[in-house]
C-alpha cells in the first residue's frame, strides 16, 4: 500500500498484525511449553542466541510486509542493518522473537513485535504473544486493544505501592526515592510484552535497562502511548525512530498520569 499515515494507520495496523500472527504460528511450531526449543540454536556475536524459528519469522514478516510497504525501509534485530533506510520517510522495525531466551527455554513470555515507522514515531504496532494467546495492536488516534478490547490502564494509589517490572537495583531506588513500595514481579523476558503490561494495567509501570535497541521497543511505544501512557529515557521527552543510533539508555514506560512524579524519581536513580 502507498501509505498515507493520517488515513491508513488503521489498515497498517491490520497488516501487521496479521503478519505477526502469521510470523507467530511459525514460531510456535518449534516452541515447546516447559522444554527446550526444537529449533536449532546459535549464538550471536555478544552472547545473544538465534534460532531456526527466529529467522524463519525473520524471512515471512519481510517478504509479508516488503510487499505490503514497499516504500518502507527496514530493521530488524535478525537482518544486517542497512544505511538506506535512514533516507525513508517510512520503516518497517522487527522483532521476530522477542525474547529468544525464554523461547528457548519453553518460557511462553516470548512475542513478535513489528512497527510501522513515518516520519520518526509509530503510526501502528503489534505485539503479538502467541503462546499466551494475546495480541496487543495501537494505530495512531486509534487507541490500544488486547485481543480487541480497548486497553486503559488503571491508576493505583501511592498506599498500595506500585506493581513493577524491570531491574531491581533501578526500581528500589525508585522506591526509595517515591517513598513507595515496589511490589517488583519475576522478570519478564520480553521487553516489548513488559511494557504492553503497562499498557493493560498488569503493572503500574516498567523499566529497561541500557542497551534495548528500538526492534524491542517500537511497537509497545505506540501501544503503550495509544493506552494512555508513554515510552521514555531520561529526558522525558518521546522517542525517535529510524536513526542512525538504535540503542536506548534507560527506559521508563508509565501512564501519563503518574509519569511526572514517576520520572523525577528515574532521572534521581538512572543518574545514580
Amino acid at each position: 500500500m502507498s501509505l498515507d499515515p493520517n488515513r491508513d494507520a488503521l489498515a497498517a495496523r491490520d497488516l501487521l498484525a496479521a503478519a505477526a500472527r502469521e510470523a507467530g504460528e511459525v514460531a510456535r511450531a518449534y516452541f515447546r511449553v516447559g522444554a527446550t526449543t526444537s529449533a536449532a540454536v546459535k549464538t550471536k556475536p555478544g552472547g545473544s542466541p538465534v534460532t531456526d524459528a527466529d529467522l524463519a519469522a525473520d524471512a515471512l514478516l519481510k517478504r509479508r510486509l516488503g510487499e505490503a510497504f514497499p516504500e518502507a525501509g527496514w530493521l530488524s534485530e535478525e537482518t544486517v542493518d542497512d544505511a538506506a533506510r535512514l533516507g525513508r520517510r517510512a520503516l518497517i522495525v522487527v522483532d521476530p522473537i522477542d525474547g529468544t531466551r525464554a523461547f528457548v527455554d519453553g518460557d511462553p513470555r516470548w512475542a513478535v513485535s513489528v512497527a510501522l515507522i513515518f516520519d520518526g514515531r509509530p503510526v501502528a504496532g503489534v505485539v503479538h504473544a502467541p503462546a499466551l494467546e494475546e495480541t496487543y495492536a495501537a494505530a495512531r488516534g486509534a487507541g490500544a486493544a488486547l485481543n480487541g478490547a480497548p486497553l486503559k490502564p488503571p491508576i493505583r494509589s501511592d498506599g498500595a505501592g506500585y506493581r513493577v517490572a524491570g531491574p531491581k537495583p533501578l526500581l528500589n531506588a525508585m522506591g526509595a526515592r517515591l517513598g513507595a513500595t515496589m511490589h517488583i514481579v519475576p522478570f519478564v523476558p520480553s521487553l516489548a510484552y513488559r511494557m504492553c503490561l503497562v499498557a493493560s494495567g498488569a503493572l503500574d509501570f516498567a523499566v529497561a535497562g541500557a542497551n534495548s535497541n528500538d526492534w524491542d521497543i517500537a511497537a509497545a511505544d505506540l501501544i503503550l502511548e495509544e493506552a494512555g501512557g508513554r515510552l521514555v529515557e531520561a529526558s522525558g521527552d518521546r522517542l525517535r525512530y529510524n536513526q542512525a543510533r538504535i540503542q536506548r539508555h534507560v527506559l521508563l514506560g508509565a501512564p501519563d498520569a503518574l509519569a511526572p512524579r514517576l520520572l523525577e524519581a528515574f532521572r534521581a536513580a538512572a543518574g545514580a
